[in-house]
Formats: structure tokens, sequence, C-alpha cells
């Protein structure tokens, strides 16, 4: 599995931390930015981790912003991507399994880096169900996209 991941100038040191680590767990990692502190917008980097996720460069992606908040509404503006705010590990293998979540985005504020770290593992690890109920459900999700336009 690869995973792309990326974050803003407030998530770049969790970013830098966490691809250290993920790496030493054996995970393929694309590094999408930021590379410093300096202020760059969270909906470039979303925009990226989406585009590596969309065109199959990566399997899943990990965005990173000061809440996590700003960088999920940004990825999920994005078609095919089903991004989610996780702060616990439940959620962070739980989303994928039930809701087939491909992006995780992390708060660098509201989080540690233990619990980002945890959280991540329980993510790249999980797998989607094939549970009839949550296939049809995301089925819907995507329905409700495509309708978009």
């Amino acid at each position: 599995m690869t995973v792309a991941v990326a974050a803003d100038h407030a998530g770049f040191a969790l970013k830098q931390w966490l691809l250290a680590e993920l790496t030493k767990d054996g995970v393929n990692l694309l590094d999408l930015g930021t590379h410093d502190e300096m202020p760059s917008d969270y909906p470039d980097h979303a925009a990226a981790v989406g585009r590596a996720v969309q065109s199959g460069k990566a399997d899943r992606g990990i965005l990173i912003c000061g809440s996590g908040v700003g960088a999920c509404i940004a990825a999920n503006k994005m078609k095919g991507i089903r991004a989610g705010v996780c702060h616990d590990t439940y959620s962070g293998h739980q989303g994928v399994e039930h809701d087939d979540m491909n992006v995780l985005c992390l708060g660098s504020r509201i989080i540690g880096q233990e619990l980002a770290l945890e959280i991540a593992r329980a993510f790249v690890k999980a797998k989607v169900s094939n549970e009839e109920r949550y296939r049809r459900r995301v089925n819907k999700v995507s329905a409700m996209e495509q309708q978009q336009g």
C-alpha cells in the first residue's frame, strides 16, 4: 500500500515525525509537502493528496493541518475522496472498514505525536468491509457525489 502524506505549515512537524515512524513500519509513503514551516494553504495540500489517490499513485492519504477540519473539508470537495477527521484509533480504522475512508485528516494542534501515530497505523492497517450494508451505504454516498456533477 502506498500512502500520500501532506501537511500545511501547522502540521509540518507532525508530518515529518509520522513519515519517519511509518517508514520504520515499512509503509510506502509519498511526501507531498509542505517541506518547511513557512505559511502554506491547506487546500493546496489536500488537492495534492486527493490527486494522488484519484490517479492511483497512492491507495490512501493522510492530511495534517492545525485542526484537521480545513484539510478534510477541502479533500472532500474532490471526486472519489472520502476524508475524515479522526482523533481516536477507533475512528481511524472504522472509517475505512465501514465507510471506505481513503484520506485520514489529523489536527496537529489537537492531538500529540503518539496518538497520531496510533491512529495512522490503525488507518493504514484497516481493510474495507465487504458486508452488504456498508457497500450499500458507500454506494449511496458515491451516487450523491455523481449527482453533483
